[in-house]
């Protein structure tokens, strides 16, 4: 492995946070309380951060809006985390948002799977490429949820853009990921988890290092005690820790991940740390639901 961006390496072999995005009652981002759960996350001891992930409802925020929360995200982070900037829509917004990242001193940038419903093989590497070659200095990792892409098309892309460094991984296939990043080239990149937990113990077992999480938003130290398993390979452990959270996790996937973002904004208000509104296309949960998520949250060590 080259080690070129060697700090943004590390950065990835770790709980890669995707901080939620409070909105006030009136549906604006509510920028006092968004800063209040990076500095909960940051004291956690998490040191990446993805502002404009899809746990902060990247597709539910304005341009205005996600340049305000990768500003505050690097304000509030400093020296003390990694920013990995979410960027994506079509190709001159993903440039200009990666140039933004850039010049506010953030050390990468994620480029969400593109939505457009007919993306071909060399499209996604063309989409990705004039992405990263407009942000050398940064790196870059493409967020993969297709499973049709082959690992040779990521392969064909970094040998374009040597600062594509990692990839985060969400297709629900442990099996698919090992083959894929086998034929991408295993100690090329690194290897996020992008399911989050329910799956970093299985993506971990064929090449991960790294796993994204929405619910460290809620229990900082329940991801990090999963990830001080897996890195010690001990996996009846890390399983303990997947257990705890299982059911949370179970109802964040329902019906399609319908309630992803919702069940963590949920716990987080039954903590009373922040509202739990949450844009359209999502919506909050009925009341007859809210106790179910606040009696799991109030059992974590938080």
């Amino acid at each position: 492995m080259t080690t070129a961006f060697e700090n943004q390496r590390a950065a990835l072999a770790d709980v890669v946070a995707i901080p939620v995005t409070p909105f006030t009652e009136d549906g604006g981002v509510d920028s006092a309380t968004y800063r209040a759960l990076l500095r909960r996350l940051l004291d956690g001891g998490i040191t990446t951060l993805t502002p404009n992930g899809n746990t902060g409802e990247f597709y539910a925020l304005t341009p205005e809006e996600r340049q305000q929360v990768t500003e505050m995200t690097v304000e509030e982070a400093g020296d003390r985390a990694d920013i990995l900037v979410g960027v994506g829509h079509d190709v001159p917004t993903a440039v200009a948002s990666a140039r933004h990242a850039h010049e506010l001193g953030a050390q990468m940038v994620m480029v969400h799977q593109p939505v457009h419903p007919y993306v071909s093989q060399g499209g996604w590497v063309d989409y990705h490429r004039a992405i990263a070659e407009a942000v050398p200095e940064l790196g870059v990792v493409p967020y993969i949820r297709n499973a049709q892409l082959p690992g040779t098309r990521l392969a064909e892309l970094a040998d374009a853009c040597p600062n594509v460094i990692g990839v985060k991984y969400a297709v629900p296939d442990a099996s698919r990921f090992g083959a894929f990043a086998r034929d991408a080239g295993l100690d090329r990149f690194v290897w996020v988890a992008g399911l989050a937990e329910p799956y970093a113990p299985s993506y971990f077992s064929a090449g991960a290092t790294g796993f994204t999480s929405g619910l460290v938003n809620v229990a900082p130290a329940v991801s990090v005690s999963m990830l001080q398993a897996l890195r010690a390979g001990d996996y009846p452990a890390a399983m303990k820790v997947w257990e705890r959270i299982r059911r949370f996790e179970e109802l964040r996937a329902a019906n399609g991940s319908a309630n992803n973002v919702t069940v963590v904004k949920e716990a987080l208000a039954a903590l009373g740390l922040c509202r739990r509104d949450v844009r359209p296309p999502s919506k909050p949960l009925p009341e007859s639901e809210r106790a179910e998520v606040a009696a799991i949250a109030a059992g974590w060590s938080i």
